[in-house]
């Protein structure tokens, strides 16, 4: 069973960067798709930025330029590098795996931004 674990977020200022990591186990992470998704408070979630097994990246067009996406296939970790972050960037942030038609996610780590 596929397990996902975030880590790395919490309280920044306005400005500031924060790099958040998801561990997963239970599959063959080098071959699968892995993305980031975040909802904040009353609002749906919404599609942040993937990574495919060759490496190749996208992200949703209001991030680019401020988010990075990078994975780790030796240590099964996938990141999301943060940085000029905004308030309306706080919400809870989830990792997710593509394994075929199954998106699965991670319980989600906090990000707040905030002065």
């Amino acid at each position: 069973q596929v397990q996902l674990v975030e880590s790395g977020g919490g309280l920044v200022q306005p400005g500031g960067s924060l790099r958040l990591s998801c561990a997963a186990s239970g599959s063959i992470f080098s071959t699968r798709t892995i993305g980031w998704g975040r909802q904040a408070p009353g609002k749906q979630r919404e599609w942040v930025a993937a990574i495919t097994r060759a490496g190749k990246t996208n992200y949703a067009d209001s991030l680019k330029g401020r988010f990075t996406i990078s994975r780790d296939n030796a240590k099964n970790t996938v990141f999301l590098q943060m940085s000029s972050l905004k308030p309306e960037d706080t919400a809870v942030y989830y990792c997710y795996q593509d394994s075929g038609s199954i998106r699965y996610w991670g319980q989600g780590t906090q990000v707040t931004v905030s002065s």
